[in-house]
């Protein structure tokens, strides 16, 4: 099979398109057709050796990739024959091997794909529609709501604009750049400024006439979280899934006492419930596009071109989940 390998740590070109072998089904495993395998953010510092969340960096040489969707094609030891042939979506965890033609999972990592969702947005929402689901867990939206969202054109972001229309909230869409303002205005924010111009927040009060902001859903953080926090009334809440501000003045968290909430990890997990918290919120994310309720952004690369994936991302060229199609 071709596969997207990493044999040094370093920068993005150090992913290469080569030839390796098909992996095997373990026990209680299934081997994928990979029609579409996701990007996220951490397959960027994993490849350059950081831990990060995960465990400890891969091991060299690795195949990255934690996300996959396709067709099953070859089934392990102690697995149901109803599963071949199935068009699957599953989340490996931090097993890597997802950027590749054949991969594979734990056969209770895998969810069937709903029929009217293709391979990429399945692979959306079983990573960022599963933290979008939990993110939500945290917030009251309805129509007394408005809420702030920054990198409202990513793919959080997107979901988490059309969720928040949904419940009736105002929604307030930070993006950087008029094409990405353009995506969110047109996902159905209320209104949708450019975050690198100095004086937005000055807009966002300006179209809210004095009302102000009840909840701030921030993965940026730095000083976009700082002036988007401001917004804030009273027992407004901001809930914090992240810092990827590259590029602004301070690419930090930023939290404020009694006002800031860092929700992802335990607090989401606990908060989910069941037996499997992480295949609840999966389950969810695949009903919600599943219903047409919410639509991911997706943003498609070729496999062979993996590195130019993770430099888009890396530099904030991308606007939804970045996928690679083999």
């Amino acid at each position: 099979m071709h596969a997207i390998r990493l044999h040094a740590f370093g920068p993005a070109e150090n992913l290469t398109y080569e030839e390796t072998d098909d992996p095997t089904p373990g026990p209680g495993q299934v081997r994928i057709a990979v029609a579409a395998a996701g990007v996220h953010l951490l397959d960027t510092a994993l490849r350059e050796g950081v831990q990060g969340p995960a465990p400890q960096p891969p091991t060299l040489p690795t195949i990255p990739g934690r996300e996959v969707a396709g067709v099953v094609e070859s089934l392990g030891e102690g697995v149901a024959e109803l599963w071949l042939g199935k068009r699957v979506v599953a989340h490996l965890g931090f097993a890597p091997g997802g950027y590749a033609e054949l991969a594979v999972a734990d056969v209770d990592r895998v969810h069937e794909i709903p029929a009217n969702l293709d391979p990429a947005e399945a692979v959306a929402m079983i990573g960022t529609g599963r933290t979008t689901m939990g993110i939500l867990q945290f917030a009251e939206l309805g129509p007394d709501a408005v809420a702030v969202i920054p990198a409202a054109a990513g793919g959080i972001g997107t979901l988490l604009v059309q969720y928040a229309k949904n419940a009736g909230a105002v929604v307030i869409g930070l993006a950087g750049g008029p094409q990405k303002v353009a995506r969110v205005q047109e996902n159905g924010a209320d209104l949708a400024v450019d975050y690198t111009d100095p004086v937005w927040p000055e807009k966002v009060r300006a179209f809210l006439g004095g009302r102000p902001a009840t909840v701030v859903f921030d993965g940026v953080g730095g000083d976009v979280a700082r002036d988007a926090v401001a917004l804030l009334g009273p027992g407004g809440r901001h809930l914090v899934f992240g810092w990827s501000g590259a590029g602004l003045h301070d690419g930090t968290p930023y939290f404020v006492e009694g006002v800031s909430q860092q929700v992802l990890g335990p607090p989401m997990m606990q908060r989910a419930g069941g037996p499997n918290p992480v295949q609840t919120l999966e389950l969810r994310a695949l009903a919600e596009a599943a219903e047409g309720r919410l639509t991911p952004a997706v943003q498609r690369f070729p496999l062979a071109e993996a590195a130019a994936a993770h430099r888009a991302l890396e530099t904030r060229g991308t606007t939804g989940k970045v996928v690679l199609e083999p």
